[in-house]
């Protein structure tokens, strides 16, 4: 059937292959003739997508955040001295007396020394003297808070 259809038409057929094959050669010479002539505005035209595309991918790349930040909430309880519970050995090796005791106690607590002197009913000075006899009983290097200045 197809056979029979070609055969009937082929002048026709070929006609149009012909026709076809000629559009073909005439537009490829109308676009090889438009392309020499206009060749330096095509290789601006070429390096102006590429220097955009490198721009916008320049751009994201960028501007893109390189931290993400995640807050999370929680709800939290915190107790003082919650589970702070004193060796009754290490005490007696440091043989504090019992005002030593509480004045490390308050420490503990994050007391300011003028916040123990008012609660101990003692003055600030007294407080400082028992904070440096604790800390000379404890070994401890430098209980002081040290302020560095910083030259501009």
């Amino acid at each position: 059937m197809v056979l029979k259809f070609i055969t009937r038409n082929k002048h026709t057929i070929l006609y149009g292959i012909s026709l076809a094959l000629l559009l073909f050669l005439l537009k490829w010479l109308e676009l090889r003739f438009i392309i020499i002539d206009h060749a330096f505005e095509i290789y601006i035209g070429f390096i102006a997508l590429i220097f955009t595309g490198l721009g916008i991918w320049l751009a994201l790349k960028l501007s893109r955040p390189r931290v993400e930040t995640v807050v999370i909430e929680k709800e939290v309880l915190v107790e003082k001295n919650a589970g702070i519970v004193p060796d009754l050995k290490e005490l007696e090796k440091l043989n504090l007396s019992k005002r030593e005791l509480e004045v490390l106690q308050l420490m503990a607590d994050g007391l300011s020394n003028q916040e123990i002197a008012d609660r101990l009913f003692l003055s600030l000075n007294t407080i400082k003297t028992y904070s440096l006899r604790l800390f000379s009983k404890m070994d401890v290097k430098d209980g002081r808070r040290r302020l560095i200045k910083v030259r501009s």
